[in-house]
């Protein structure tokens, strides 16, 4: 197997993971929201073995790739050197924009 990158979720990326938690657990209480976001960490720590999946997007941040997750969360990341970077989450069919990714990098 090659090697693995590191996994680094940008500081805004994890508060959007504690809001998506949030907002579950608020609906459907705190044992489907908790399980939901292990399962949603656990593929974002899948792009350690296999980075370059998603679709590579023309922006105005170079490089940029976006993949979904069930259907219901679309994950912005880069792939730099040996880190796979998470710019940010966006849930529920909230827009995937240059101007909140542009000053994650």
């Amino acid at each position: 197997m090659g090697n693995r990158y590191a996994i680094i979720l940008h500081p805004e990326a994890e508060r959007e993971v504690a809001e998506f938690y949030d907002y579950v657990a608020d609906r459907a209480g705190p044992t489907v929201a908790w399980t939901y976001v292990t399962k949603l960490r656990a593929f974002l720590n899948g792009l350690a073995d296999f980075p370059e999946r998603g679709t590579v997007r023309e922006s105005e941040v170079p490089g940029i790739r976006i993949i979904g997750y069930r259907r219901s969360v679309s994950i912005a990341f880069v792939v730099r050197s040996s880190e796979v970077i998470i710019l940010g989450l966006f849930f529920s069919g909230r827009l995937v924009s240059d101007d909140i990714l542009r000053n994650r990098l």
